[in-house]
């Protein structure tokens, strides 16, 4: 069983150059998950499958007191394939796994 989410983010950095870069899911977004996903012990990560444009991936969702949101991690290889830059805004499907 899965949670389908579409939206479109803007790519931020995480502690400076050549760190952690993330998008941040739309609040609504995130509280549907919040609600579908029990809570996990630990980071309370959320399993997930990706899709920006041409690539796919399994990554997890983190969530993020400060913003009231889960931030998804964007490694250095996705913004490679699909020539994404810090402040550029991607078009995010998100299936999340519901177990």
């Amino acid at each position: 069983m899965e949670a389908i989410f579409e939206f479109s983010a803007a790519l931020w950095e995480y502690g400076g150059e050549n760190t952690w870069v993330f998008v941040t899911l739309p609040s609504e977004s995130a509280d549907e998950i919040a609600e579908l996903v029990p809570r996990r012990p630990g980071f309370g990560s959320v399993k997930v499958h990706v899709q920006i444009g041409e690539t796919e991936w399994a990554t997890s969702l983190f969530p993020d007191k400060s913003l009231g949101s889960y931030v998804l991690p964007i490694t250095r290889s996705v913004r490679d394939r699909e020539q994404l830059a810090i402040g550029d805004v991607a078009d995010v499907t998100i299936r999340v796994i519901l177990e």
